[in-house]
């Protein structure tokens, strides 16, 4: 067999296709973002977005097959899709694709989670660079995005115990809100990464939702503190908007207090990784998700877990961010473990990784 997987991804706001080898290599590895598109919104808007992966999914399918040198689909061991979680409308323009090229090539058809995808996207490299030792069980992953944020324990490969998630928000939601209040561009925690670095007395300090011993994060009430600060700042009163609005800031207020919310995110996320993966005895920490590319976490979690003597093991950015690689990573595994799919699959927005 090939071992060749042509996977294709389309949860949220990301039109994405990948040809992986054997769950490890990148052969293809194709994007196209909508982040131009919703910029103007400030947020993903759900048909906006389905309608931009129509336009989207045959171009990036077909640069896809170009870079893998893929003439034939025989050269193809499987086709694996996200089925979940996501928009409704964005999966369901994957999903008619993938269960269409399955059809067409009586290949089988392979469904991924997309949260899984994260977390596998730690055992990829590209094609051309030699394959880094894979992450030893057992290992905590943090996946923190958008949309998620959760720990989990793997003992072995498609083996998860969920040790915590959030209870109310998303770390990268609340970094795209706040970044809103603080009046920069979407999305919010590039912008905010970037804010942040210009900080100079960095002497702001938000609270942290430790939650006791529970590995568990919130993050509302670090918007709250953000919104009445951004208010204090702008002489406004607390019955006013909801959300501050943006833009008239003093740039050193917005760098001050973009670096307090950052600092206190970064602090809650790596101090209960850290626990999690000494009380799991782990052998290795994996960081996924689309927050995982903010340098500030990714080195707080490096020096954490080198004083600790586990390895710690981060795609790189483009890896975090959505991308179909990860779905063709994870897909390998759920292919070996007998997953397939048929005509019948349908999109599961609401999809759990651990039930």
């Amino acid at each position: 067999m090939s071992g060749l997987i042509l996977a294709i991804e389309t949860s949220c706001d990301e039109t994405a296709v990948a040809v992986v080898e054997e769950g490890r290599r990148i052969v293809a590895n194709v994007v196209a973002s909508q982040v131009a598109l919703h910029a103007d919104t400030g947020g993903i808007v759900p048909e906006v977005a389905a309608r931009a992966h129509l336009r989207w999914m045959l171009p990036v399918l077909e640069e896809a097959r170009s870079r893998a040198s893929i003439e034939r689909w025989a050269g193809l061991e499987a086709i694996a899709v996200t089925e979940g979680p996501g928009l409704a409308g964005s999966l369901l323009v994957g999903i008619t694709m993938a269960k269409s090229l399955a059809w067409v090539t009586d290949l089988p058809l392979v469904p991924v989670n997309h949260l899984e995808g994260h977390i596998y996207a730690a055992w990829l490299h590209d094609r051309g660079e030699p394959a880094p030792h894979e992450p030893e069980f057992p290992l905590v992953a943090m996946v923190v995005s958008g949309g998620h944020t959760f720990l989990v324990e793997m003992r072995h490969h498609l083996d998860y115990r969920l040790l915590g998630q959030t209870v109310d928000d998303a770390a990268g939601e609340a970094f795209d809100k706040v970044g809103r209040m603080l009046g920069l561009t979407y999305p919010g925690g590039p912008a905010i990464m970037r804010a942040a670095s210009g900080a100079t007395r960095r002497d702001r300090r938000f609270p942290r939702a430790w939650l006791g011993d529970s590995d568990d994060f919130s993050f509302s009430g670090l918007k709250t503190a953000a919104r009445r600060a951004v208010n204090a700042e702008l002489g406004q009163s607390e019955g006013g908007r909801e959300e501050p609005e943006g833009g008239r800031l003093p740039q050193e207020s917005v760098a001050e207090l973009a670096w307090a919310f950052q600092d206190s995110v970064v602090e809650v996320l790596a101090t209960k990784t850290l626990r999690a993966a000494e009380r799991s005895q782990a052998r290795t920490i994996v960081l996924g998700g689309g927050v995982a590319a903010n340098a500030v976490l990714r080195q707080r979690l490096a020096d954490g877990a080198a004083a600790r003597g586990i390895p710690l093991v981060v795609p790189r950015p483009a890896l975090c961010t959505d991308n179909a690689a990860m779905i063709g990573a994870a897909a390998w595994h759920r292919l070996q473990a007998g997953a397939r799919a048929g005509t019948d699959l349908d999109a599961r927005p609401s999809l759990k990784l651990v039930v």
